[in-house]
């Protein structure tokens, strides 16, 4: 959870929007920055889209400042085509 006055009551944070070089870990008391959404996430009224520690800089930053106000997620598949092309 981080906290702070654009977020009554704090705000939900997912390991994955902290955003970091090396092991993502933040420790309590630890000063940083984020971007929220409103929305109710396991008893939290916001959630973190991304969150990092103060003085730096996001370590991704087209994911602090992107159009959406959600966490995106992509997965691109790629399939191989059999052998024979009699197989399906």
């Amino acid at each position: 959870m981080v906290d702070g006055p654009d977020v009554p009551g704090g705000c939900w944070v997912h390991f994955s929007a902290i955003e970091m070089g090396g092991y993502r870990q933040l420790t309590p008391g630890q000063p940083v920055l984020f971007h929220a959404e409103a929305t109710d996430q396991d008893g939290f009224r916001f959630r973190a889209i991304t969150v990092w520690p103060e003085g730096g800089e996001p370590t991704d930053p087209s994911t602090a400042h992107g159009s959406s106000t959600g966490h995106r997620n992509s997965l691109v598949l790629g399939l191989d085509q059999p052998e024979d092309p009699g197989m399906r």
